[in-house]
C-alpha cells in the first residue's frame, strides 16, 4: 500500500510521518532539498500545478490531502482530487477545518466546505477530519509567563497536533471502515485560554482584534492569514468552539492529551 502525503513539511504532516511505516509512504514536496528525513520515496510536485502531479500520484492507494490555508486552497484541493481520480487512488483522507460549512464565520471554513463537498462528490472513497484549535498555535503566544490571545473568555476544545496525527494515521492504516465519514476531533475538555493559563500557573491577557492583527502582521504573517485568524478569534470569543466530541477516542481507543500534558511536554509549565 502506498500512502501519498501532501503538506509534508508542515506541522501536522510532519507529525503524521512519525506515526506511519516509512515503507508505505511517499511524500509530495515542491523542493526535494526540503523533504522530511527518513523518507526514501520523495516526489516533486505542486498542488497548484496540475501538470506536475501525474507521476506523483501514480501507484498511490491512499491520499492524505492537506492544503495550505489561503484563498488558493480550493484550487489546490481540486487539482489533487482530479489527479487522484486520474491515477485510480482508492481513498482520500482530507484534513478540513473545524466547523467547515457554507455558513462558517470564517473565510477559511467556508472555503474548506467547498472542497469537502467536492471530495464527497468525487466518486472516490473519502474520510474528512475536522480538528479543533491546535494547541501548538499557542506556543508563540506565551511571553514571560503570560498567555496573550484574542479569544476572550470563549472556550475551545483544544487539541494537540500530535493527536491529530495519531488519529489520521489510524485512519490511513486501514481506511475502509472510515469511508464516507466526517470526524470532528477535539481535546478531552473545552477550556478558555484563561483557564489554560491558570492550569499551568500562568497569567492570561486578552488581546483585542486590532492588536492581534497588528502583532501577526509584525511577526511576518500574511495579510489574508492574519485577517482570517482574527475572524476565528471573534468566533471563538462568542463561544463558537465551546464543545468536545467523542470522535478521537472512538477511533484511536484512548483520550486525546490534555492541555497540561501539552504544556509540560513543551516546557510551558
Amino acid at each position: 500500500m502506498t500512502i501519498l502525503i501532501t503538506g509534508a513539511t508542515g506541522n501536522v504532516s510532519s507529525a503524521l510521518l512519525r506515526s506511519l511505516p516509512s515503507e508505505d509512504v511517499r511524500v509530495l514536496v515542491r523542493d526535494a532539498s526540503k523533504a522530511p528525513s527518513g523518507v526514501s520515496d520523495v516526489v516533486v510536485g505542486d498542488l497548484d500545478d496540475p501538470s506536475s502531479l501525474a507521476a506523483a500520484f501514480d501507484g498511490v492507494d491512499t491520499l492524505w490531502l492537506l492544503t495550505a490555508m489561503g484563498p488558493q486552497a480550493p484550487h489546490a484541493s481540486m487539482n489533487a482530487v482530479w489527479a487522484a481520480r486520474e491515477a485510480g487512488v482508492r481513498h482520500i483522507v482530507r484534513l478540513s477545518a473545524i466547523g467547515a460549512a457554507h455558513d462558517a464565520p470564517t473565510r477559511n471554513g467556508r472555503l474548506h466546505a467547498l472542497s469537502d463537498n467536492e471530495l464527497r462528490a468525487s466518486g472516490i472513497d473519502w474520510t474528512i477530519i475536522k480538528p479543533a484549535f491546535f494547541m501548538q498555535n499557542l506556543l508563540g503566544s506565551v511571553v514571560g509567563g503570560t498567555f496573550y490571545g484574542p479569544t476572550g473568555s470563549g472556550k475551545l476544545g483544544l487539541i494537540d497536533v500530535r493527536d491529530i496525527a495519531s488519529f489520521a494515521a489510524e485512519v490511513l492504516r486501514n481506511p475502509t471502515p472510515h469511508a464516507g465519514k466526517t470526524y470532528t476531533i477535539t481535546g478531552p475538555s473545552s477550556i478558555s485560554l484563561g483557564e489554560a493559563a491558570e492550569s499551568i500557573g500562568a497569567a492570561y491577557q486578552p488581546v483585542s482584534s486590532e492588536d492581534a492583527y497588528a502583532a501577526m502582521i509584525g511577526a511576518g504573517m500574511g495579510e489574508w492569514v492574519s485577517a482570517v485568524s482574527v475572524e476565528y478569534g471573534k468566533a471563538y470569543s462568542a463561544g463558537w468552539g465551546d464543545f468536545t466530541t467523542p470522535d478521537f477516542e472512538s477511533v484511536v481507543g484512548r483520550p486525546a492529551g490534555s492541555f497540561v500534558d501539552f504544556a509540560r511536554d513543551h516546557a510551558l509549565v
